[in-house]
């Protein structure tokens, strides 16, 4: 089974995706199932997990209806507002469906660096512990540090980093690299997390190159191995950088050395056994 582990649909229509320039054509237009089904077909992606792209519940039941539509959806990792402790009640319901796999706060837009760590939020991370979900941990490298509190503040909350924790690729500062490289080191030698290969061409300048994005992927390989790696195409994100086939192409060649073995977890088997996608 290979899948996709980290891709999104949305209408901006909804409303609701604050983040989207207004005046990006590639990001500001509808994605849905039937934009996304032939890249599948083509390259023998048999599932995916629909990732959350806006801060309301609201998008999230707009996602599991997807999925309740669209056979090649796996699952959906959701949102959930941490802050209002009844929203426990929220996540009870959505835990329900049995498309739901996870949550993601997007830690990414929030001001403060030290949130997460805010006493206020920490029913959040007992929450998806207790329930059997996931967290999808979205951030900088500047989160790392934070993130790594977190994580061993709840040991039993399985945790995927997404993007890799999105390097400074395009800056090609070696202290950047090494200030990240060690917390991601730190992270997957001190927690159970696994590890999104995702988002590195997004991250990357507009001349990227596979030798560009190397590096990180190498790290992450020998940090975390190839059974705590899952490949995402962070479609249509992507499409900043790359296309679908192009991103996909890159990873494969960065990959290439590993083996079957490896590559049939980074592919598919990482990614089937954290968000518990049964065979098909």
């Amino acid at each position: 089974m290979r899948i996709d582990a980290h891709q999104h649909f949305w209408n901006p229509a909804r409303g609701d995706y604050g983040w989207m320039p207004k005046d990006n054509p590639v990001l500001n237009r509808p994605y849905a199932p039937f934009d996304l089904a032939p890249h599948l077909a083509r390259h023998g992606i048999d599932r995916t997990i629909l990732i959350q792209a806006a801060a309301t519940v609201e998008e999230t039941e707009y996602m599991l209806g997807l999925a309740d539509a669209t056979p090649f959806v796996a699952g959906v990792v959701g949102w959930v507002d941490f802050e209002r402790r009844d929203h426990l009640k929220v996540m009870e319901r959505l835990a329900r469906h049995s498309a739901f796999k996870g949550v993601r706060p997007m830690i990414q837009d929030i001001a403060d660096d030290n949130w997460m760590l805010r006493a206020d939020v920490a029913w959040g991370y007992d929450a998806v512990a207790d329930l059997g979900l996931s967290f999808d941990a979205l951030g900088f490298p500047r989160h790392l540090g934070n993130f790594l509190t977190i994580l061993k503040r709840h040991p039993d909350m399985a945790v995927v980093v997404d993007h890799c924790m999105k390097p400074e690729i395009r800056s090609h500062s070696e202290q950047g690299f090494t200030q990240w490289a060690e917390g991601m080191a730190r992270i997957a030698g001190e927690t159970g997390a696994v590890c999104k290969f995702s988002a590195l061409v997004t991250e990357a300048g507009a001349d990227w190159t596979v030798e560009d994005l190397r590096p990180y992927a190498d790290h992450v390989v020998s940090v975390f191995g190839p059974d705590r790696v899952m490949w995402g195409s962070d479609w249509p994100v992507c499409r900043l950088r790359a296309s679908y086939e192009d991103w996909l192409a890159a990873a494969r060649t960065l990959t290439a050395s590993l083996g079957a073995a490896a590559e049939d977890e980074i592919y598919g088997g990482t990614a089937a056994r954290f968000y518990r996608i049964a065979a098909a």
